[in-house]
């Protein structure tokens, strides 16, 4: 299992592809508390929120950058606060798209979070019950597959972001 600082290097290295399947209602990351706590609050976003450069120092160099996030309606607010966000990271690149468990049952899918990078090197990601990241395991190469047909039932059961976010929800 690698810690957070090494899996982070894998952005750096990745040629082509990054895409993730994210499926917890709430991730407790240290470095978003302050800002997560602003949200709450109702004040302004940093300027990153309109354009996040970590997104666009990939997409910048050509690299596609990919999520579907699996959630459920009616969101926490740490998902209000994730996806309210999206909106910059889609202008710096990325494609979003949303399964929400409460339009739609998506069968097939896995119970937990992963990284598949350039369609070879997948990395299942661990959290503890309340979210904090624990670390990522890099899969064995025959677990390549099961996780590319994981992506093909993401995305293609996954509504697009902007058009989920217009929505009315509950």
């Amino acid at each position: 299992m690698i810690d957070g600082t090494e899996f982070g290097r894998l952005f750096e290295n990745f040629q082509h592809t990054a895409f993730r399947l994210e499926t917890l209602d709430l991730y407790d990351v240290e470095e978003e508390r302050e800002e997560f706590e602003a949200f709450l609050a109702g004040d302004p976003m940093p300027p990153e929120w309109a354009d996040n450069p970590w997104v666009r120092s990939m997409t910048d160099h050509g690299k596609t950058v990919a999520r579907v996030h699996v959630l459920t309606s009616p969101l926490t607010d740490y998902l209000r606060y994730e996806l309210a966000a999206y909106p910059g990271n889609i202008t710096a690149g990325e494609t979003i798209g949303i399964i929400d468990r409460a339009d739609q049952q998506v069968a097939g899918l896995p119970d937990h979070d992963f990284w598949l990078f350039d369609d070879t090197d997948v990395y299942r990601m661990h959290y503890t019950t309340d979210g904090r990241f624990i670390g990522a395991e890099k899969l064995p190469a025959e677990a390549t597959p099961e996780y590319l047909h994981y992506r093909q039932i993401a995305e293609s059961r996954a509504v697009p972001f902007a058009e989920y976010w217009q929505q009315p929800r509950s």
